[in-house]
């Protein structure tokens, strides 16, 4: 039997990992013309930053979804939206996020500009169709704990005391 909580199946990323894997997806997204950057707030804000820097993309705007409330997925609300006159349909975007878990914020934003080009930092199984990129995978049950959301503590062990 297994008496973890399921946020304790946890895949913990530092800063440094975080930006290495952010440019790792750069690097994939190179050689192409891209118009501008869109990053989804919050989770998307670091590593967009991090791919626009490495691809020598100036224009960058965000798109602030919501669509969790603590740890849990609820409807999906569009709280700030780019400058319509940049986006367009999406051509030439590179829309970028942290994480794509279920797949529902990029259905939605992919609706509203469908045909950008949406990448992630991680992927689950669910959301991967709704990625053209990605870096790492990881279980649809692992919970990430990205470095923005941590502090250094304690830690007791999984299985005793100590």
């Amino acid at each position: 039997m297994n008496d973890r909580l399921p946020h304790e199946k946890g895949f913990h990323v530092s800063w440094d990992q975080m930006h290495r894997d952010a440019r790792a997806l750069a690097w994939r997204l190179d050689g192409r013309d891209w118009k501008a950057v869109l990053a989804i707030t919050r989770g998307g804000l670091v590593p967009a930053m991090i791919v626009a820097r490495e691809l020598d993309i100036r224009t960058i705007d965000t798109i602030s979804v919501k669509s969790y409330h603590k740890q849990e997925q609820g409807g999906i609300t569009v709280l700030k939206a780019p400058d319509p006159q940049v986006m367009g349909d999406g051509t030439g975007i590179l829309v970028v996020d942290d994480l794509v878990d279920s797949g529902r914020t990029l259905e939605h934003v992919r609706s509203l500009y469908p045909k950008a080009h949406f990448v992630t930092v991680y992927a689950k199984p669910k959301g991967k169709p709704m990625v053209q990129d990605y870096v790492t995978e990881v279980s649809q049950d692992t919970w990430i704990f990205f470095p923005w959301d941590m502090a250094l503590q304690y830690v007791q062990p999984y299985r005793g005391e100590d």
